[in-house]
């Protein structure tokens, strides 16, 4: 996957973890993709292993929004996904 993704892979998973056991019922986290030109129909670069890291925490996708929007670097889609508990 890459260092970066799994990087972003891991901090997704911890704080899935975290708001777990707070006792959380709802998580909504926030993916950007690493993926510079979005401009044409590819897999996201990361996204589904981000999301699969949360899902592993006992977790569960239950609703996303996308958005694109220009940074600094560029050109970025962000991810917002809600999670619940399994």
């Amino acid at each position: 996957m890459g260092f970066i993704n799994d990087a972003k892979a891991n901090v997704a998973a911890d704080a899935a973890r975290k708001a777990r056991a707070a006792g959380q019922s709802v998580l909504v986290y926030k993916f950007i993709e690493a993926n510079t030109s979005s401009k044409s129909t590819a897999p996201m670069t990361g996204m589904a292993e981000q999301i699969q890291a949360v899902e592993q925490q006992g977790w569960r996708l239950d609703h996303m929004a996308a958005a694109e929007g220009k940074a600094l670097t560029g050109e970025r889609v962000a991810l917002v996904c809600l999670f619940r508990p399994i």
